[in-house]
């Protein structure tokens, strides 16, 4: 009997149907990076809500040109299309929604309780799950199109991980949730169209601020923030800002961080 969890051509598409999800969803048994292969699709013209499941990524990207480790079929790897009518400087919202999405399906599908470390990250007692990236392209002053590639790693146990990562990764499987990747991938598509729909209703920024906060392990910590080209921002942090920045009150002023790599302090 084949593992009702598998990733393929067809077990995907009856994800998506079940997902009630709008668009177009790929699957790759192996490629470079999802990301990289949306954003192709995006230049060449893909509508809105394409998206693209891979069983294995051999370049796969974190944030700040890190690799995104994941042995073949261990882990949920899927990226998303959006055309969303924003202002480029609230295209960090979106990755918030995704945030937000990621962590509902973990708890919905793998009954295991994440959280949003800002900006991009799911973590389980401090170990990292999950990662988001979002990459995308402003054209005339306008956000064009942005993809939201989400990495979970759910069948890893804890040798699979290289030595550096043993102690600062986790997986579902590692955190005796339910190692259901056709199941997760059905959640969080559906969980991030409904999040994605909305944020852009009238009061949708306030509430996925709000949401965002509520999921959040960063607000309230202590932690310093390595900015590129600037000195390291440490402080509390304290709220997230309308536009997805993270506020840290260095105890002086409150400063509002757009974009860096946060460290929680003990």
């Amino acid at each position: 009997m084949s593992d009702p969890s598998l990733l393929t051509e067809h077990s995907v598409a009856a994800a998506a149907r079940a997902a009630e999800y709008p668009g177009d969803v790929r699957f790759v048994p192996i490629t470079g990076s999802t990301n990289s292969d949306l954003l192709r699709l995006a230049e060449a013209g893909a509508p809105a809500w394409t998206a693209l499941v891979a069983g294995h990524q051999e370049v796969g990207r974190g944030r700040l040109g890190r690799r995104w480790v994941a042995p073949a079929g261990s882990s949920l790897l899927v990226s998303v299309l959006l055309r969303p009518d924003v202002e480029p400087p609230d295209a960090p919202l979106l990755t918030l929604v995704a945030g937000v999405a990621a962590v509902e399906a973990c708890r919905d599908a793998a009954e295991v309780s994440a959280r949003c470390k800002w900006p991009n990250d799911l973590l389980v007692g401090g170990r990292k799950l999950a990662g988001v990236l979002a990459e995308g392209r402003v054209q005339g002053g306008r956000l064009d199109h942005l993809v939201i590639g989400l990495g979970v790693n759910v069948l890893q146990a804890a040798g699979a991980f290289p030595p550096e990562l043993r102690d600062v990764a986790t997986s579902v499987t590692m955190e005796g949730g339910r190692p259901d990747l056709l199941g997760l991938l059905t959640a969080y598509l559906r969980r991030l169209r409904a999040g994605v729909t909305a944020s852009a209703a009238p009061d949708g920024r306030a509430q996925l601020l709000a949401r965002y906060a509520e999921r959040c392990a960063t607000i309230g910590r202590a932690v310093r923030v390595r900015v590129l080209g600037r000195p390291d921002v440490e402080g509390r942090a304290a709220a997230i800002g309308d536009h997805g920045e993270l506020i840290v009150d260095t105890g002086d002023a409150d400063v509002a961080v757009e974009c860096g790599e946060v460290a929680h302090l003990r």
